[in-house]
Parts: C-alpha cells; sequence; structure tokens
C-alpha cells in the first residue's frame, strides 16, 4: 500500500502550521510588485493546491486583504505563508519557502515578468507570462 501524500510547513516560530494531503496543481515563481512587498523578497514562489487538499491552523494566523487577494502569515513571527484571491475559488497557495522540505517543490514557470526587477536574471528555460500564469476573470467567475 502506498504511503499516502502529505506536505507540511509552517511559520519560523511555529505557532502556524499547515499540511497539503495531495500533489500541487501549481508551481510558479511570482515576480509582481504586490508579493514583493508582502514577502520583501525580489521575487515569490508558491505551490498551489485545492482548499480542500490543505489544512491550515495556529492562534497567531493572521491575514491581510488587498482588493480580491489576501496574504496570511504568522501574528508572531511575521512569516508569509499562504495566498488566496477570491477569484480563483478552491484554491490556496503556499509560500514555497514556509514549507518543511521546499526543494521538494521545483517552479514550473514565471508570473508577471513585466514586473520583474531589471538586475534580476533567472536563465532557467521555464515559461514566462507578462502577467499571471492562473486565468482569473474580474468577478471570480473563471477558474
Amino acid at each position: 500500500m502506498d504511503d499516502p501524500i502529505l506536505h507540511t510547513g509552517g511559520c519560523r516560530c511555529g505557532a502556524v502550521r499547515f499540511q497539503a494531503h495531495a500533489e500541487p496543481h501549481h508551481i510558479s515563481y511570482c515576480h509582481c510588485a504586490d508579493c514583493r512587498r508582502a514577502t520583501g523578497a525580489p521575487v515569490s514562489a508558491f505551490v498551489g493546491f485545492r482548499a480542500g487538499e490543505v489544512s491550515l491552523e495556529g492562534k497567531a494566523l493572521k491575514s491581510f486583504s488587498n482588493g480580491p487577494a489576501e496574504r496570511s502569515f504568522c501574528g508572531t513571527c511575521g512569516s508569509p505563508i499562504a495566498y488566496s484571491d477570491r477569484r480563483l475559488p478552491d484554491r490556496l497557495y503556499f509560500m514555497l519557502g514556509a514549507f518543511d522540505m521546499p526543494a521538494y517543490f521545483r517552479p514550473t514557470q514565471h508570473a508577471y515578468v513585466r514586473e520583474q526587477l531589471p538586475f534580476l536574471h533567472m536563465p532557467d528555460g521555464l515559461p514566462r507570462h507578462l502577467k499571471s500564469s492562473v486565468p482569473r476573470s474580474e468577478d471570480g467567475t473563471d477558474q
């Protein structure tokens, strides 16, 4: 019998933990300015799952909404944890670096390369999208 899939992660201080019981449907770099400001990094990387495949818990879990986007973070140590977008129902994107074994998740594409910092060079041959790598509608009806 195969072992069940389990990917785990959390914040720096351990006050917030999450787990996913499936393989991700999406692994991507994001170069947008909003991700840079939310993480303080020149580029972010996300690992996406269906909401029913994950659990996220911790008394220190906080969130901040900006338009359709909601970002979760630890209210104790400040570690960014996850991203959701109301235009992408039933999807949750965890920060790749928040996983206990981040090397397992290799990004497959770049999003928002039109906002990529000019000094950041990533010659990895991956597909590059000028905007989002996930189709969205303004009202949340497209997936």
